[in-house]
């Protein structure tokens, strides 16, 4: 039944919440980024690449080698396919499976259309992945420009990944650490209601139930200075705090606590029940967790990435 409880505060308090922001974030990002990126590749053949894309059923992406030879100016299948050969090394060089990237498509054309002479032919051709794309453009011929405009689009494409992976992940943890100080304060005004005077004591209590010692030791025990220990948490460090600081105010609440000694045991006896549920899943105990950049470094990072 706690575990139940548990997983309800999680999804509620924490996933839902989290997903809507990351989704308003994601919005800005693309509205605010596209711009920049549309400015700077979407000229000359670069200018179709997205735009001959097709999906599978599945929904997966690819490219006909075919609609992609002109694009990179290519006339002649036979140097368009050495080039895919090349590219096909490449990945192999880079332990990727050739087959997930280049998967032969061949097709049947009509020769002499409406002519007494109309016959059917088949040709080779690749479905092409956005990896297997972007190989072909490394290994053409860098004289042509539509390749040098290419491998300009991939070279940008891929930092603008990169920077998107960057701040989602910073995103998280800014939105995680901002909730544990909202949802902290809820706590502390429950504790109160709850008769609790020594907060110092019942928040020492919370930690000790989740890192199996008290905040001192746990500040000397990671080398984090005093008071900064959150603010030096990873995300799923203190995805774990906001469990517990959530679960004991839904507990105080529901058992209507009215005196300290109790709340401060319910705070800890919460604390070492997120504790045992991360050790039943085999997750990593908090205490191990390495700290991470201090959440205003990380803050004034995601403020420059975005310009």
């Amino acid at each position: 039944m706690g575990e139940i409880f548990l997983v309800r505060n999680i999804l509620f308090k924490y996933i839902i919440p989290y997903t809507r922001i990351l989704w308003y974030n994601n919005v800005n990002k693309k509205t605010n980024n596209n711009f920049m990126i549309q400015e700077l590749i979407l000229q000359g053949p670069a200018k179709n690449f997205e735009g001959i894309k097709k999906i599978t059923p599945e929904g997966v992406e690819y490219w006909e080698a075919r609609e992609l030879m002109p694009m990179l100016g290519y006339v002649e299948w036979r140097k368009f396919s050495g080039v895919i050969e090349r590219a096909k090394a490449a990945c192999v060089l880079s332990s990727q499976a050739v087959d997930d990237h280049f998967v032969g498509a061949g097709k049947m054309i009509i020769l002499a259309k409406n002519t007494a002479k109309e016959a059917k032919r088949k040709i080779d051709d690749f479905w092409l992945s956005r990896y297997a794309c972007y190989l072909i453009a490394q290994n053409g011929d860098p004289r042509k420009q539509e390749i040098a405009l290419a491998q300009t689009y991939f070279a940008v494409q891929t930092r603008y990944q990169e920077i998107a992976k960057q701040l989602e992940a910073a995103d998280k943890r800014v939105f995680i650490r901002d909730e544990v100080t909202t949802q902290n304060k809820k706590l502390f005004k429950t504790a109160r209601a709850s008769g609790v005077s020594n907060f110092g004591k019942f928040n020492n209590a919370g930690y000790v139930g989740l890192y199996g010692m008290g905040i001192g030791e746990l500040e000397q025990h990671k080398k984090v200075r005093k008071g900064e220990l959150l603010d030096r948490a990873g995300a799923t460090e203190l995805a774990a705090n906001l469990f517990r600081i959530t679960q004991t105010d839904e507990k105080l609440k529901i058992d209507r606590v009215a005196d300290e000694d109790t709340a401060t045991q319910t705070h800890r006896a919460v604390g070492e029940h997120v504790r045992d549920t991360i050790r039943n899943i085999g997750g990593t105990m908090p205490e191990h967790l390495p700290l991470e950049k201090h959440i205003k470094e990380v803050k004034k990072a995601v403020k420059k990435l975005r310009g």
